[in-house]
């Protein structure tokens, strides 16, 4: 088993490996010991309650989401950073965001929901009868993988080549120290470079042959009179490819591995459906998919009275935010009808997840449907996480099935 040290200034951990427990354990005690703690050897601090990190996120100016100042140069990054707005900072950020939001309108959303539902069923036929199957491969990957592909006008047939890239990304060591030396740089853009070819033939492709889909309208779009140039919108895809479609996978992955866990919240979801989006936020707080988010700050300030030099990342713990007592009542608890529900999963602030209701569109339907084509479902040997340092979620997933 792993042990997590822990020490008044942050944390190590003994090897290269954790387990989510162990990690949950680390919060708990931080939480109570360290909330704003320095970690001299990995050269951050670490904030660890909800109401330190709704205030992080809460304000852009002070702290902001761009840290690429402190990187070392890389060829492939920086390409890919052009247009990825998830690490910019107002105003850049705003005027890009609002290009892609338009995608993601609450009716555009609400008019996928027949071919999500589409998409799923025949998944779900491709397994129906077998006694156990995969969740991932067989619905809790390809589903998401294949709407995001369909929006944004790439192959949904290319997928097994866009998990490679995202398990490329969430498999990779995590760092021993917050700014990643010039190897583990390389490493990365490595690992970016079929992405980022891949891409920029699409939108190539897309400049020569237009078409009715996001690609497109990246191409028409201007931001200040000025078209987006290839590089641009190759950070607008890349992110919308890899997370538009990790986040609904974890959502699944988790939401079965807690019902599993909790037999009595998984009857009553089969007996009453409409109790799902909640049960599907409390699965969102209870098992965060994106367990941490950085900042920088642009100038000396306090978080939770402790002063922060200008200058410094902060390692913002989604998850230890949500299982906060001092904002949930029993945050250890798994509750299916929990209200309210604030957690930090999606984000807050300015750069909230913007296919957060596609997210729960996806994850609402999809369990909706395996919920009524089986009687049970129970977690089989075998099952394989990712770091939860990284990502909370399953990368394979074995269940034994009983079908209606």
């Amino acid at each position: 088993m792993t042990v997590v040290v822990t020490t008044s200034r942050g944390t190590g951990f003994a090897d290269q490996t954790a387990q989510l427990p162990e990690v949950l354990d680390w919060f708990r005690h931080m939480r109570e010991a360290d909330p704003v703690s320095w970690d001299e050897h990995y050269g951050a601090y670490h904030v660890f309650r909800y109401a330190d990190i709704e205030k992080v996120l809460s304000d852009p100016v002070t702290f902001s989401s761009d840290l690429t100042g402190l990187i070392p140069k890389q060829e492939e990054i920086e390409l890919f950073s052009r247009g990825n707005f998830v690490r910019m900072d107002p105003p850049k950020h705003t005027k890009m965001r609002r290009l892609v939001s338009k995608a993601f309108t609450p009716r555009v959303v609400a008019e996928l929901a027949p071919r999500i539902a589409g998409i799923t069923n025949r998944l779900l036929d491709d397994v129906a009868g077998q006694g156990e199957f995969d969740l991932v491969q067989a619905l809790a990957y390809p589903l998401p993988v294949t709407v995001i592909a369909e929006l944004i006008g790439v192959p949904a047939d290319d997928r097994d080549r866009f998990r490679r890239w995202a398990d490329g990304l969430l498999d990779a060591q995590v760092p021993d120290t917050v700014i990643p030396d010039e190897k583990m740089m390389q490493q990365a853009g490595a690992r970016f470079r079929d992405m980022i070819d891949y891409l920029l033939a699409h939108i190539r492709d897309r400049r020569a042959h237009p078409a009715d889909d996001l690609t497109n309208a990246l191409i028409q779009a201007e931001v200040d009179g000025e078209k987006l140039t290839d590089e641009e919108i190759v950070g607008f895809l890349g992110v919308l490819l890899i997370a538009g479609h990790i986040t609904t996978t974890t959502l699944l992955t988790n939401t079965v591995l807690c019902l599993d866990e909790h037999p009595l919240a998984a009857a009553a979801l089969r007996g009453d459906p409409g109790r799902i989006p909640a049960a599907l936020e409390e699965v969102l707080r209870y098992r965060s998919p994106f367990p941490r988010l950085a900042r920088l700050t642009t100038t000396d300030t306090t978080v939770a009275q402790r002063l922060v030099p200008a200058g410094k990342v902060l390692m913002l713990w989604l998850a230890s935010g949500n299982r906060d007592g001092a904002q949930f009542v029993e945050p250890d608890a798994f509750h299916i009808d929990r209200s309210p529900n604030p957690h930090l999963s999606f984000g807050h602030g300015i750069h909230f997840c913007i296919g957060a209701p596609l997210a729960r569109l996806e994850g609402r339907i999809a369990m909706e449907i395996l919920l009524r084509r089986t009687t049970d479902l129970r977690v089989a040997d075998g099952v394989q996480t990712y770091d939860p340092r990284i990502m909370t979620g399953a990368k394979y997933l074995p269940l034994r099935t009983l079908w209606t």
